[in-house]
């Protein structure tokens, strides 16, 4: 067990050093795009918004927990790049020959995605305080959004990995990333209350986890414990079946590949 410690965090510490050596990409990944989602698109529609639809204090509050779980969902969905990157250059198969377990390679990589999402989601939740939007259950409420989050993004980074093991290019890697992502996102209540969707939309944000995930994470902010305990334990009953699914898809993938 102590030398599979061993294993996981020297693997880990080769994605950390590979992220520092590259600037402008640390940069970008820590103050990523979905900020600017946050400012732009929250200011943009902050006066457009109907607070009674919403039932948020405004639109930015709302848009805050669809913001973080975005960033959850695109990172995850990501984390399965550089191990593809790997196999195509023929690293992975090198590293697969050394005497170290397979199994800590892939731990490894769901370490590392899973601080890097952890500490974009609190840079997200400090942009939006700048800009007044305090969650109403605190600091715990906070580690509950980054659990729920954790959770989330287990089962997205496996289905990346997945698709890396699977697929045969990175072209094709990033054209089911694009496929998966953006459907994801306007089918589900990140950007508007499940009641201002058409019907049929509705039905298909239902079969979303990332809904689940966001109004878990929407009342930690806007709300409080009382309307959030149970969307809290709904969205987790939700998350572990969907992580088990995806872990699930994940090992069958990475035994195929690996053989």
């Amino acid at each position: 067990m102590n030398e599979q410690i061993q294993e996981v965090l020297a693997l880990t510490n080769r994605w950390v050093k590979r992220l520092s050596r590259e600037k402008f990409s640390m940069l970008f990944t820590l103050a990523q795009p979905m900020i600017f989602w946050l400012i732009f698109f929250g200011n943009l529609f902050q006066r457009a918004a109907d607070i009674q639809v919403l039932q948020a204090p405004n639109y930015m509050s709302f848009l805050a927990a669809g913001v973080v779980v975005m960033t959850v969902l695109n990172n995850g969905l990501a984390g399965g790049i550089d191990l593809l990157f790997d196999k195509e250059n023929g690293f992975l198969e090198r590293l697969m020959s050394t005497p170290i377990r397979r199994s800590s390679v892939i731990l490894s990589r769901f370490l590392f995605v899973m601080a890097i999402t952890g500490m974009q989601i609190l840079v997200i939740l400090a942009v939006a305080f700048l800009f007044g939007v305090i969650p109403e259950t605190g600091m715990l409420g906070i580690t509950v959004i980054l659990l729920i989050g954790m959770l989330f993004g287990v089962g997205l980074t496996a289905i990346s990995m997945a698709m890396a093991f699977s697929v045969k290019s990175h072209g094709d890697f990033f054209s089911v990333l694009g496929f998966l992502s953006l459907p994801m996102i306007f089918l589900s209540s990140a950007l508007v209350p499940l009641s201002a969707m058409p019907g049929w939309m509705q039905a298909l944000a239902f079969f979303n986890p990332m809904t689940w995930v966001i109004d878990a994470v929407r009342p930690l902010i806007i709300s409080g414990w009382s309307q959030a305990l149970p969307q809290v334990g709904m969205a987790l009953m939700v998350l572990v079946a969907f992580d088990a699914l995806c872990l699930y898809g994940g090992a069958k993938a990475f035994k195929r590949s690996v053989g």
